[in-house]
């Protein structure tokens, strides 16, 4: 069958499409039926079956005779460190984790946050916690400690397993630390945590608070897989980089079970025994659906990198993990290609390595620019596949599904709607808008199983955010359009959200931070083109009157802020003071116009706009920064 069969299949019987996907998935009791309709646009998958995830995805590929089949490979660069673990070996380091946990409280339901590296204990981790049938929630190692703290408020784990530090080029990030402050922060308090010491870093442990991983194992009794409903939630996943309430997206066990296994035949094109090589973080949804539980659930061999696409030694680095490990999938983000490429344009590092394994190149994360493609495609000789999708779904949505059918590449789109979705291109009146034109982009409810039936405790919030602007559909927060062909085009976001090297990020988030600068009397900060990590964040600044401090100091102070409150990861270096913002008659900044001015593109002069003049400080202003240059 060819893609368009298989998508008609799934179109013409959506809940039979998913329940014959089903059968690859070993249940404890089956389910009676494939969707539940709750009610105001409200799904669930599976709900009535009874599965656990850890089995899935460890122990029966021990009793169906693979025990000594490779399930993870650690390659970390910065360590100078190899290891391999079968799946038997995994089995029985999951179960005698997992036994402590329980030894300690956790049970069916209980939260528990982990805060890792990458290591193969973080995957160990969020298994121990699938095998009890504890929702975990992994928040991002290094993240900063208020950023951690009010995931733990929402959250609420009864222990947060972390490590003494994490491990950059040239630098240990003090892991520890920022885990006491966020603890001291939070109104909730867990009832212990557990900390993997690594090597690099000793950490302090607080007596009656803190185990050591290792002690903490000692002598328990090890932990049988506990089933669980298909509607249990697996884990929670927080989506925002801001200082607003966070989105805790939920993913239901039954659900993504199934939707992961078929992707990775069907998308990723493995079959069981393969490697496969997502190089990204479990911080990250694709770390959870394509390092840790897609792989293992199809009986794939993962590989957990700690290192960087360039400067771990050198931007060969990718290459030698494929040769080396005989990859036949790798899986990263356009960000990663862009700093290979400006490290080695002609590609020299790719010509030392034989790369014969390697059948395909996914990229996601951001929107894959057509020269970071072509480079790719000029290098590899392979197909480079653009495929988009979000937190909040799981799996791609959109997609190339080289598995059943490799379709022809078109640069700047991601190709086509996957089993599971139909994508529309609507007006703000939610109106079906033609091809070729621009528009919000939707896919009609329900969505289909692995993506997220609602967020952590914020049903009205779910609702609200993807549900309400154009009823009976999801809304992506995407803007695009679909060509004569059917491909799908991801052009901007719809809101204020930036991407900065796959982390998406609000800049509303951020002018919140920068406002409460007592200097500060109004700012904005907009999402900048950049050629490595696709957008930056840009703030500008208006002071308050009399204010007497150097402009250099208060940019330094508020850049500063951003740091300490959001974290590095959100990248805020560029910031200027101005007069007076661009806005509306009635008060509203015009961001998309500074965008414009600041990418150096063509943009029409808003006809709401309140004084023409105030475009040209900004442009001079910018210009210092080195932007406006078109």
């Amino acid at each position: 069958m060819g893609y368009q069969d298989v998508y008609d299949s799934w179109k013409s019987d959506p809940e039979g499409f998913w329940m014959q996907a089903a059968e690859a998935i070993d249940w404890e009791k089956k389910p009676s039926k494939a969707l539940s309709d709750l009610g105001d646009n409200m799904y669930e998958w599976f709900a009535d079956g009874m599965t656990n995830t850890c089995w899935n995805a460890v122990d029966r590929h021990v009793e169906n005779g693979r025990g000594e089949q490779t399930a993870i490979i650690y390659d970390s660069p910065i360590t100078h460190t190899k290891r391999e673990i079968t799946f038997v070996e995994l089995r029985n380091r999951v179960a005698t984790l997992a036994g402590a946990l329980r030894a300690k409280g956790v049970e069916k339901g209980d939260r528990v946050i982990i805060y890792m590296p990458m290591i193969p204990e973080a995957l160990e981790a969020m298994l121990a916690c699938a095998r009890l049938g504890a929702v975990h929630s992994v928040v991002f190692g290094g993240f900063a400690a208020n950023e951690l703290a009010v995931r733990i408020d929402d959250a609420k784990p009864k222990a947060i397993i972390a490590a003494s530090c994490g491990l950059e080029p040239g630098r240990v990030v003090h892991y520890k630390p920022l885990l006491d402050g966020a603890i001291d922060l939070a109104d909730h308090k867990p009832d212990f945590c557990v900390i993997f010491q690594r090597e690099q870093e000793v950490a302090e442990l607080k007596e009656g608070r803190d185990f050591n991983w290792h002690g903490f194992q000692y002598g328990v009794e090890p932990a049988d897989c506990v089933p669980v409903e298909g509607n249990h939630p697996a884990y929670i996943l927080y989506t925002s980089g801001t200082t607003g309430a966070p989105k805790g997206v939920i993913r239901h066990t039954g659900g993504q079970l199934v939707a992961l296994n078929w992707t990775m035949k069907n998308i990723y094109n493995v079959d069981p025994g393969d490697v496969f090589w997502a190089a990204s973080d479990v911080g990250w949804v694709v770390g959870h659906s394509y390092i840790c539980y897609g792989p293992l659930i199809h009986g794939n061999t993962t590989i957990v990198f700690e290192g960087k696409p360039v400067g771990t030694p050198d931007p060969g680095t990718f290459w030698r993990v494929i040769e080396e490990h005989k990859v036949k999938t790798f899986f990263t983000a356009p960000t990663a290609f862009r700093a290979v490429k400006r490290e080695d344009p002609t590609g020299e590092y790719v010509k030392k390595y034989d790369l014969s394994c390697l059948e395909q190149v996914f990229l996601a994360g951001e929107r894959a620019d057509p020269d970071t493609i072509v480079w790719a495609q000029d290098q590899l000789q392979k197909p480079i596949i653009d495929h988009w999708w979000q937190t909040e779904l799981g799996f791609p949505g959109v997609c190339n599904p080289v598995g059943i059918e490799l379709l022809p590449v078109k640069l700047g789109s991601p190709s086509v709607p996957l089993p599971g979705y139909e994508m529309k291109i609507v007006d703000d009146a939610g109106n079906e808008l033609p091809r070729g034109e621009l528009g919000a982009i939707v896919t009609p409810l329900p969505l289909p199983p692995g993506t997220f039936p609602n967020l952590w405790n914020a049903e009205d919030r779910y609702k609200k955010s993807y549900l309400t602007n154009f009823p009976g559909y999801y809304e992506t927060g995407d803007a695009g359009m679909i060509d004569e062909d059917g491909y799908l085009y991801i052009m901007a976001r719809t809101d204020d959200v930036i991407n900065v090297a796959g982390h998406r990020l609000s800049t509303g988030g951020m002018e919140e931070v920068l406002a409460d600068h007592p200097d500060v009397a109004e700012c904005a900060v907009i999402g900048v083109s950049d050629s490595l990590k696709g957008q930056m964040p840009l703030g500008f600044l208006c002071l308050n009157a009399g204010t007497e401090k150097p402009h250099d100091e208060i940019v330094k102070e508020v850049i500063k802020l951003v740091r300490e409150k959001i974290g590095p990861v959100a990248a805020f270096k560029l910031c200027c003071v101005v007069d007076r913002l661009p806005k509306t008659r009635s008060g509203k900044i015009l961001r998309g116009t500074m965008v414009s001015i600041a990418d150096g593109k063509e943009y029409k002069m808003p006809a709401t706009i309140d004084d023409p003049a105030i475009l040209d400080e900004i442009k001079l202003a910018l210009q210092g920064l080195g932007y406006a240059k078109g």
